[in-house]
């Protein structure tokens, strides 16, 4: 019985992290050989030309939400776009970089201005998710990673797709667009940390 028990309790964790590991990175563009010999990247993030959600455009998204707020609550709306705004620099960045270097064995990322190259993270498309308690959908991100030259930056040395990022808590308490989010740049950090250190 106690052997039945381990073998299910096994099989149900593999269950659960089964998604981790359903991201793609694709190289698109350049070779990983172009980073031989690289310890560090300068860090910075792209959300121009993002879509959100059913929405073809950021503004969009942005407009309803903080309509739909401020009808509810006088100000609402307009702190949660605050909030929004705020999050890439206070939750996402964060994350990533602590998921990134953590999981990188050889390449550090940062604000490392000096370096020769920059790793921009464009993210071209994010789903919030939801969770109402009695259903949820889990964040999801994806985009592309380029490698340029710091000081030409239109000078792309590697570029790499990403998908199927996912931004959800195990707990199930993900009430929180930020949170949940947050959870899916932290899950792309580790990937491409992984990815990286082949």
């Amino acid at each position: 019985m106690k052997t039945k028990l381990m073998t299910l309790l096994a099989l149900l964790s593999l269950a659960v992290l089964q998604p981790a590991f359903a991201q793609k990175i694709k190289v698109k563009e350049g070779s990983l050989d172009a980073l031989k010999g690289v310890s560090k990247l300068n860090l910075t993030f792209d959300y121009s030309d993002m879509s959100v959600g059913k929405f073809k455009t950021e503004a969009e998204y942005i407009d309803k939400k903080k309509g739909d707020y401020n009808k509810k609550e006088a100000g609402k709306g307009d702190q949660w776009e605050k909030d929004w705004i705020a999050d890439r620099t206070g939750r996402y960045a964060p994350q990533f970089t602590e998921l990134f270097n953590k999981n990188s064995d050889n390449i550090k990322v940062g604000d490392y201005a000096s370096e020769k190259y920059t790793m921009v993270v464009k993210t071209t498309k994010t789903e919030p998710g939801f969770n109402i308690a009695i259903t949820r959908k889990n964040a999801e991100i994806e985009g592309e990673i380029l490698i340029t030259e710091t000081g030409n930056p239109s000078h792309v040395v590697l570029r790499l797709s990403f998908e199927k990022a996912l931004g959800r808590s195990f707990g199930g308490y993900d009430y929180d667009t930020g949170f949940r989010i947050q959870e899916a740049y932290a899950d792309l950090g580790k990937a491409l940390g992984r990815y990286m250190s082949k």
